[in-house]
């Protein structure tokens, strides 16, 4: 092979990397695989890899793309055995100054230590993290405790000792962002240690760092302790942790006690049943009633959670008083997180007791001034439903589900729209027709269009439930009046109710019923009437297409009336009445 061909794809590498432009030098890095595999594993590992170690001096994008990159390079420069020569250009990209550079050299480096044989890891990974981890910058430290958890199965009990020291060292740095680092990955770090090693080492770690002056750092070991007592018997859990919980659910520092509120669940099943039923249940009470909101959101989104771990009584002692205070809380947020959670609590508390004290706090809810939470509580009513029934839900809920059907913000009379084919399905026809129909058909002449739509759809799904009888003789003769109304927005909504409803009903009924108004609407003087016209034609033909009696009608009356669009003088609807013409080809 000609020499100037084979340097070619290097030569292009090396330009475009030194290249003014970030782009190009961008691209260069993203097609670093190409460019291995046209030079071959030996020429990468003594060429590229050499040149991509010098060019560390560069944007922040392209040492990202970089780190990224080296990740998945072990197989382009010769596989498992050569892998140890991706460490060098890795380790310089752990220590740079991006945040996010420095990450994705850290995950990179922790997808080619698995590949690393014994002695590669003795020669090469550990004396990388132990030089990382000594590092004059924060920045390399910080590296570093990334690096343990993926080196340390791996190593010899005598390394494992040193990198045992060496994490607490880190764990008891000078500076802030290395102590929060090493507690961000202690409980990674924490499952690949033996259990003798995670009481005598590692829980002293995890002490000192939920101990620092820094909240940024206490909030962080909340997820260690999670992590560190799935590994402990509850007996080691109530000796080592009980002392560490209490004092972190009475920090001083909000954030702490909002990341203990957010995973109080994990936590309580982490540290088992008898701490649970002692001690956390006056904790939860405590986060539950926390002077700060974010607090109380979070552990309101806990309740049903933690609900499921402790007996009925404890429940309606301690937590239902809590969450009866909740649903006034001065926080619209908590009380959003509330509606949204608090139907969770229902199948927990049975039949009765769900009757009994949630029905009231549900209506209460129903109407709070801040749409988000009456959003959140229609959103979740189904939960309640399947405890309670449709009968006591219906009575006790529907006033204010019909007053909820006119509420102000739209979002709420959507949600309202979604829930009303699940309520029709379990009120039953006579009920529904009594006390929702009239509604169902108010939604039709909504000032706000996504109402209109839904109103539409959920007319289709309203005759799925009911069948077509019921739509006939209830819902289609109101529909078609619309359509001769003087307001062009309400003859629109007949079209869209018409193309909604067609797959659900019976070409006879289409032939009967809405074929007369369509065909009238054909010569609607708004354009788009009659463009939409043409659109629901088109849905109109398959349906007519399967039965016998009616396939006539499509080329007597409706192939007609698009071919009289398709000369219309506006663009939009000669369009779309010829691709309704074109899809009734056979």
């Amino acid at each position: 092979m000609n020499p100037e061909v084979e340097l070619y794809p290097i030569a292009i590498l090396i330009d475009e990397l030194r290249h003014d432009d970030v782009s190009l030098r961008l691209n260069a890095i993203k097609r670093l695989n190409t460019i291995a595999l046209a030079l071959g594993p030996q020429r990468a590992r003594d060429e590229l890899i050499p040149f991509l170690d010098e060019s560390i001096d560069d944007e922040d994008e392209v040492l990202l793309a970089l780190a990224g990159e080296l990740g998945d390079f072990v197989e382009y420069i010769g596989g498992a055995q050569y892998a140890h020569i991706l460490l060098q250009p890795l380790e310089n990209l752990a220590a740079v100054e991006e945040t996010m550079v420095r990450e994705k050299a850290v995950e990179s480096l922790n997808k080619v230590c698995p590949v690393l044989s014994q002695s590669q890891l003795e020669q090469y990974y550990i004396p990388l993290v132990k030089r990382l981890s000594q590092g004059d910058w924060f920045t390399s430290r910080t590296s570093a405790t990334g690096l343990y958890a993926a080196g340390y199965p791996l190593a010899t009990p005598t390394t494992q000792e040193e990198l045992r020291k060496a994490y607490g060292q880190l764990c008891m740095d000078d500076t802030p962002m290395v102590r929060r680092a090493a507690a961000t990955h202690l409980g990674t770090f924490a499952k690949k240690v033996a259990k003798e090693h995670l009481v005598t080492d590692i829980i002293p770690f995890f002490h000192k760092l939920s101990q620092d002056e820094q909240d940024s750092v206490r909030l962080l070991t909340v997820t260690d302790l999670v992590a560190i007592a799935e590994e402990l018997s509850p007996e080691e859990c109530k000796s080592h942790f009980l002392q560490p919980l209490k004092a972190m659910v009475n920090d001083k520092s909000w954030r702490v006690r909002y990341m203990i509120a957010d995973n109080f669940v994990k936590l309580s099943k982490a540290v088992g049943e008898e701490i649970t039923r002692e001690d956390l249940v006056v904790a939860f009470v405590r986060l539950l009633k926390d002077n700060e909101a974010e607090v109380r959101t979070a552990a309101a989104g806990q309740a049903p959670g933690f609900a499921q771990l402790v007996d009925k009584e404890t429940i309606l002692s301690y937590i239902l008083p809590c969450v009866k205070d909740l649903v006034t809380d001065t926080s619209q947020h908590v009380r959003a997180a509330l509606a949204m959670h608090i139907s969770g609590l229902a199948p927990i508390l049975g039949k009765e007791t769900t009757t009994e004290h949630l029905l009231p706090l549900f209506l209460q809810l129903l109407k709070d001034e801040f749409p988000d939470v009456r959003l959140n509580i229609i959103s979740k009513l189904e939960t309640v439903n399947e405890v309670i029934g449709i009968e006591l839900l219906s009575q006790s809920l529907l006033p204010a589900i019909v007053e909820l059907a006119e509420d102000k913000q739209w979002r709420v009379r959507l949600a309202i729209i979604d829930y009303i084919p699940l309520l029709a399905t379990q009120l039953g026809v006579r009920f529904f027709d009594e006390k929702l129909g009239a509604l169902c058909m108010s939604w039709l002449g909504d000032s706000v269009f996504s109402i209109r739509e839904a109103a539409t759809i959920n007319l289709r799904k309203l005759t799925e439930v009911f069948g077509v009888d019921w739509a006939k003789q209830t819902i289609i003769p109101k529909v078609l009046a619309m359509g001769t109304h003087p307001n062009y927005l309400y003859r629109m909504t007949t079209i869209f109710a018409i193309t909604a409803m067609a797959p659900a009903v019976s070409p006879e009924v289409i032939r009967d019923y809405i074929l007369p108004t369509v065909t009238n609407l054909v010569s609607d003087p708004i354009p788009n009437i009659r463009f939409n016209v043409a659109k629901s034609i088109e849905a109109l033909i398959p349906v007519l297409m399967q039965n016998p009696d009616t396939k006539p009608l499509v080329d007597q009356q409706l192939k007609p009336s698009l071919s009289k669009l398709a000369e219309d003088m506006d663009n939009d609807v000669r369009f779309f009445s010829q691709k309704a013409l074109q899809s009734s080809l056979p």
